[in-house]
Order: C-alpha cells, then structure tokens, then sequence
C-alpha cells in the first residue's frame, strides 16, 4: 500500500489544510516511508500474540468507600489562617490586572 498524491490531498482536506504541490510531493514521500516502516515492524514472527499495551502499570482503579463524615465548620478552617476577611483566607495580590 502506498500513498498517492490524492491521498495527500484528501487528508489535507479532512484536515483543513492547504498546501503547494512540492509539499505535496514531500508529504507523500514521508507518509509512504512510515508505511515502509509499520509494515517492517508487522513482519516481526510471533506479533500476533502480543496483546496490546494499555498501561505499563499492572494497577486498576481503586475505589474507597464513601463514608460520610463530620466536615469542618468555616471558624475551624479559618481558625489558623494567617490573614482572613469575612469567610476567605486574605492572600496577597499576585496580578497585577
């Protein structure tokens, strides 16, 4: 399978893009290379029974249990700030605008 200055274009139009016929040539020649490529790696014995790789960790999602507790009253979250007014912690401006 190789890529043709027609597929170049169709993809430059599903992409939106414009370009000039010597970038189309470059084009075809960079995508037929990496086609030359996967099909070298599709030649490796014994691929077909490699299972894909979704994760390098062997880890799945870990759930706790949602446990309803007692959460802290705004006094107590604001009892060891350094600056507040009103209900917020007061922080120093760090934008100008």
């Amino acid at each position: 399978m190789s890529v043709t200055i027609k597929d170049v274009e169709h993809i430059a139009k599903l992409a939106k893009l414009k370009f000039t016929d010597d970038e189309k040539v470059k084009l075809q020649g960079e995508m037929n290379e990496v086609l030359t490529y996967i099909e070298t790696i599709n030649e490796i014995p014994g691929l077909d029974s490699v299972e894909p790789l979704e994760n390098i960790n062997n880890t799945e999602n870990v759930f706790r249990e949602d446990i309803d507790e007692k959460c802290l009253t705004k006094e107590e979250v604001l009892k060891n700030a350094p600056e507040k007014t009103e209900n917020f912690f007061k922080v120093p401006k760090v934008l100008d605008k």
